[in-house]
């Protein structure tokens, strides 16, 4: 139950100005003139909570953006991500919609059940919306949608955790415990993370413009150093030792996936192997879990399921590990990927939620950058893919494939976080381009958030992905993704990716129009508006693929198996399925490497069993479409982009 916010906290209302200078954090005059930044002053000043600690605060969540009413992912509301899962729902999983996660024709296709009962209440950290609501004598739709409401509300939270740890001080680096209570986290190692992560945004400060054009600043305070002996007082779970493979930087846990016989056959949730001495690892791929972080981990738990490396929880960027990076996930809906990647889900709901909170984006950073640098996995788009970048593996599981993380997450500001921005590496004129619009100002409006296919308009709201067009016009139609749609063109819906580029993948330019630039997209021109004075698209160096002379067309491939010959008796030869599309002569798409062929048979309990089939024939992974695919390289010749 909600207790109130102290009388003493209320009088120190008056004092408000008195905390902002005592912290060092007298705000330019610029930054005051903005109205989200009276806001947050204000409402410090009303509870008595420094300046600093609630600006902090808000940046992990939300970087103070207020999202126009939108949830995040994770049902997290306004600048201070207020939660409300019994608004913004969200049951089920990412794997209930059909795709087999192992993509391995050698076996059945999998189609686990996830759990059906709904949780009959959500977890506290994810219901904070009623709690603010009561401190505040206020409903909980005003704390979604009025953001000033949502800030007071953050700060009577803050407030009232640091009455009940019994601490009156006005002092910034005295509020550690009530930042720590504030993630939500309910072991200490998460809790601190969390405060630590904030506090060391007030120590080198922050200054940016939000997506609704509001600029903020947060004065670096590097003098501040809490008092991190509060977390003790919170009685969260202890830390426990873990043999977690993560950066000493974040907080994770293990929560390992079972690996065991199952009663009616076969067995689950993975396969072990010995990578990256059976293979190499060569990407990373990014999810959404579709569901709570608390349902996320019983199904990875689950014998009969399937299980992932990573989880990452979005209110605090705790981690869990539930699959050794040796062994091999089922999660990608393709096997030879699955083979060669690690798993990460993201706790949150691609449609239902619009965007991200800082702290899971950091946090995953730390993670990916760590296994990347582990393994020699390259730091781009190639490399670092979402599940909806996987291709599929025969023309008959296209439509299957999965689309997260989504159209909201923010690939640019994750590439800042990863040391790996962005950037022109060319000259004007390129023949190669890397998609990178400026995320707070390139909003589009999908439809099918409530329900795919429903036709619905989501709401308006900052996206990292581009449109396509055949035409160099706005009214011209979108593209035809024949795996997708047949003959019929792609559509605007949400989980749609037939005509749309991602923010940090590369395309070869097929030609320009005034301020429209086209690529070579699923065989035909894509054409996007692309002007000078606000480009969506800077220019790139590197290699790109095209037919060899006398090849008229070469086929496209979901994944790089070897030859026939190359299998030994026991192994059966796997079909290596063109895709319904044509890379054909004159055409150029980017190349992301070249990779050797291989299958990894695993059919079999008993990882002794396991055999690993190399070929001799290579493959250019290339960005074809929305997802990546491969080609032969005696198809093709690989050249510098013009």
């Amino acid at each position: 139950m909600a207790r109130p916010v102290s009388r003493l906290l209320r009088r120190l209302a008056a004092a408000g100005a008195a905390v902002v200078l005592a912290a060092g954090l007298a705000v330019p005059a610029q930054a005051a003139e903005s109205p989200r930044q009276r806001e947050f002053t204000d409402a410090a000043a009303e509870f008595g909570v420094p300046l600093d600690v609630l600006l902090g605060v808000s940046y992990l969540e939300s970087r103070w953006d207020d999202h126009a009413g939108s949830p995040s992912t994770s049902a997290g509301y306004g600048p201070m991500h207020l939660t409300d899962l019994r608004e913004a729902g969200g049951v089920g999983s990412e794997f209930d919609s059909g795709e087999d996660p192992r993509g391995d024709d050698a076996r059945p296709a999998l189609h686990p059940a996830a759990f059906a009962v709904k949780p009959a209440a959500p977890p506290p950290s994810l219901q904070t919306v009623g709690e603010a609501a009561a401190l505040l004598h206020t409903d909980a739709a005003k704390l979604r949608t009025d953001a000033a409401e949502n800030i007071r509300g953050g700060a009577a939270l803050l407030a009232d955790y640091q009455q009940q740890l019994g601490v009156h001080s006005s002092a910034a680096k005295d509020w550690y415990g009530a930042v720590a209570r504030y993630s939500g986290a309910e072991d200490t190692t998460a809790a601190r993370t969390f405060a630590d992560e904030v506090f060391d945004t007030i120590s080198k400060g922050q200054s940016r413009t939000t997506n609704d054009g509001q600029t903020l600043t947060l004065a670096a305070a590097p003098g501040v150093t809490p008092d991190r002996t509060q977390v003790t007082r919170l009685g969260l779970r202890p830390d426990a030792p873990t043999a977690a493979e993560c950066p000493k930087t974040v907080a994770c846990e293990s929560v390992p996936a079972p690996y065991q016989e199952l009663p009616e056959g076969g067995y689950g949730n993975h396969d072990v192997a010995n990578r990256p001495q059976s293979q190499k690892i060569d990407y990373i791929v990014i999810h959404d879990t579709e569901t709570t972080w608390d349902t996320a981990l019983k199904l990875a738990q689950k014998p009969s399921y399937l299980a992932w490396h990573y989880t990452v929880r979005s209110s605090d960027g705790l981690i869990a590990q539930h699959v050794p990076t040796k062994d091999v996930g089922w999660h990608a809906g393709n096997w030879y990927v699955n083979s060669k990647s690690i798993g990460i889900e993201y706790e949150g709901f691609g449609a239902k939620g619009t965007w991200y909170t800082e702290a899971m984006y950091r946090s995953s950073a730390k993670l990916v950058g760590y296994l990347a640098h582990r393994y020699g996995i390259p730091l781009d788009r190639a490399h670092i893919i979402g599940h909806d970048n996987v291709p599929g593996t025969t023309p008959s599981t296209i439509a299957g494939m999965h689309w997260d993380p989504g159209p909201y997450w923010d690939w640019s500001h994750y590439f800042d976080l990863l040391g790996a921005p962005l950037r022109p590496t060319a000259r004007p004129g390129s023949g190669l381009v890397t998609i990178a619009p400026s995320f707070e100002h390139n909003r589009i409006t999908f439809t099918g958030c409530d329900q795919n296919g429903s036709g619905n308009p989501c709401p308006v709201m900052n996206s990292e992905a581009v449109v396509l067009h055949t035409d160099p016009a706005g009214s011209a139609p979108l593209l035809k993704d024949t795996g997708l749609h047949g003959t019929n063109p792609s559509t605007m819906d949400v989980s749609d990716v037939g005509s749309r580029v991602a923010t940090g993948q590369r395309y070869a330019v097929a030609g320009t129009q005034g301020d429209w630039t086209a690529i070579w997209y699923l065989g035909q021109k894509g054409w996007f508006h692309n002007p000078r004075n606000a480009p969506v698209a800077v220019p790139a160096r590197g290699l790109v693929a095209t037919p060899k002379p006398g090849h008229v067309s070469v086929p496209v491939y979901g994944r790089a198996y070897p030859e026939a010959s190359a299998y030994p008796a026991n192994v059966p030869v796997q079909e290596l399925a063109p895709m319904p599309y044509t890379l054909a002569a004159g055409q150029k798409y980017a190349v992301g490497s070249v990779v050797d062929s291989e299958y990894f048979s695993a059919t079999t309990f008993d990882p002794a069993k396991h055999v690993v089939v190399r070929g001799k024939t290579k493959y250019v992974e290339i960005q074809f479409g929305h997802r990546v695919e491969y080609v032969k390289l005696d198809d093709v010749q690989l050249q510098p982009a013009a």
